[in-house]
Order: C-alpha cells, then sequence, then structure tokens
C-alpha cells in the first residue's frame, strides 16, 4: 500500500515552494542593496561635482554623452557579472555630477534645504508607490506598453523644448515626468516581487532610474518656480 502514499510529493512541493521563496527573498535583498548603494554613489557624484562646480559646467557636454555612454554600457553588460556592478557605480556617479548644474540653480534660488526636502519628498513618494506595487491585487504588467509609449512622448517633448526653451512647457514636461515615474515605481516593484527581472542589477538599475528622475523632476520644477532667497 505504501506505493499509493502520495505524501512525498506534497512535501516535494512544499520544499521547492520554500527554496523559490528564499531565492526570490534573497533576491529582493541584494537588488535594495545595489539600489541604496547607487543613491549612495551618485551622492557623492554630487558632492564632487558641486565642489568643483566651475569644471562640471565646463565640461557638462563631455559629462551627458559619458553618462549615456555608461548607460548603454551597462546595458551590454547586464549578462556580465561584476562588470555590470562596476557599469552600474560608474553610472551612478555619472548621473550626480551631471544634476549638478541643477542643484547649483535650486540651491542659488531656495538654499541647500529645498534639495534636501525635494529628497525628502522624493522618498516619500517612491515609498508609497512601492508598497502601492506590493499590495495592490490590481496587475500592473498591462501598463507596460502605456508607460513605455507615455515616455517616448515625454522625451520627444523635452527634445523639442531644447529648441523651443520654454519654461512653462517645462513645467509641464517636469511634472510629466514626476507622474510616470511614480507609477513605474509601482510596475518595476511588482515585477520585482514576481521575479521577472534576471538579476538584482537589472532592477536595481530600474528602481534608481525611477527614483532619479523623480528628483530630477522636483529639482526642476523648484527651480522655475522657486524665488531668491532674500
Amino acid at each position: 500500500m505504501a506505493l499509493y502514499d502520495r505524501n512525498y510529493t506534497n512535501v516535494d512541493v512544499a520544499s521547492i515552494a520554500n527554496v523559490r521563496e528564499s531565492a526570490l527573498v534573497n533576491f529582493v535583498k541584494t537588488t535594495y542593496k545595489f539600489f541604496a548603494a547607487s543613491l549612495f554613489i551618485a551622492t557623492i557624484g554630487a558632492l564632487v561635482g558641486l565642489m568643483n562646480f566651475t569644471a562640471v559646467m565646463e565640461y557638462r557636454m563631455v559629462i551627458f554623452i559619458a553618462e549615456f555612454a555608461a548607460l548603454f554600457g551597462l546595458m551590454f553588460s547586464r549578462s556580465k557579472p561584476g562588470l555590470n556592478v562596476a557599469m552600474l557605480f560608474i553610472f551612478t556617479f555619472l548621473t550626480g555630477l551631471a544634476i549638478t548644474p541643477l542643484l547649483g540653480l535650486v540651491i542659488a534660488k531656495n538654499g541647500a534645504s529645498a534639495v534636501a526636502a525635494c529628497f525628502g519628498m522624493t522618498t516619500i513618494i517612491f515609498g508609497a508607490m512601492s508598497i502601492f506595487g506590493i499590495k495592490t491585487k490590481r496587475d500592473l504588467a498591462s501598463m507596460g506598453k502605456m508607460l513605455f509609449i507615455s515616455l517616448i512622448v515625454v522625451m520627444i517633448c523635452s527634445i523639442v523644448n531644447i529648441f523651443v526653451m520654454n519654461m512653462g512647457f517645462q513645467a509641464i514636461i517636469a511634472g510629466a515626468v514626476a507622474i510616470l515615474f511614480s507609477v513605474y515605481v509601482a510596475y518595476d516593484t511588482q515585477n520585482i516581487i514576481r521575479g521577472l527581472y534576471t538579476s538584482p542589477v537589472d532592477a536595481a538599475i530600474s528602481l534608481y532610474l525611477d527614483f532619479y528622475n523623480i528628483f530630477v523632476s522636483l529639482l526642476q520644477l523648484l527651480g522655475i518656480f522657486g524665488g531668491n532667497r532674500d
């Protein structure tokens, strides 16, 4: 009769489920460690930029090109352990340098406390949308195509505004970017906890870009609408 005893199957299934859950938990922990490290490296890049503000302003186009080159390098190195981590930190450091002119503008108009307030607000938005992505029962994967199309539209508008240089239009773009990447936080968070990313580095860069773009958008809005300090 032992032949008909199938309890061992249930034990195996439970064990496999536990292993998978443990692997996912470790994946998420590693992802957020890389994400936190990315924010730290970007902060160092911003501090270096502020301490060498004149040089950054002089070579800001070179930094901009290097930033995009590092992003493409990160994309092509995603399947190469070690190199992808190095490219992640190089990219995030360069994003910190690249944001220096905007930080200088906001600090000059509103003081350093305004930058801290923007960072705090970004953290709150990021946290709230992350919780939403975890708790919601809605499958956000269906939003992927719509989010991507919205991103392309925003990018085109940003390119157009480089030539138009309209502050009102820029404010609209910045607001749209803040909303778009807030939604992306929930979308990416849900994808992470569902195990849809191939590596923690890929997942971390997605979260970092969400956080970074929200932060930059809020800084831009503050730079546009903020007044000079007395």
